[in-house]
């Protein structure tokens, strides 16, 4: 960005975890989690109360979740061979 309007777009950590964010200086939030070993974890939410909602596998498996911040669950999982479950409950 321009000088003094800089904000933070990515973390590197030595542990290989990249962190991906958006948003303006100040009020960036956590959009996605990448792990070294393949798995992704997606975020919505503004900065602060970023709450997961979607976590891709290596293996294709991808798991939905619903929920605020520290209070996700699952309510749905799809396999690679398009097999789907839904889970209900709190």
């Amino acid at each position: 960005g321009e000088r003094g309007a800089e904000r933070k777009v990515r973390l590197q950590l030595p542990n290989g975890q990249v962190y991906y964010y958006e948003g303006g200086q100040g009020a960036e939030r956590g959009v996605r989690r990448e792990f070294a070993d393949g798995i992704v974890q997606y975020y919505e939410g503004e900065r602060g109360a970023e709450r997961k909602v979607r976590l891709q596998l290596p293996n294709g498996q991808v798991y939905y979740y619903e929920g605020g911040q520290g209070a996700e669950r699952g309510v749905r999982r799809e396999f690679a061979d398009g097999i789907v479950q839904y889970y209900e409950g709190e």
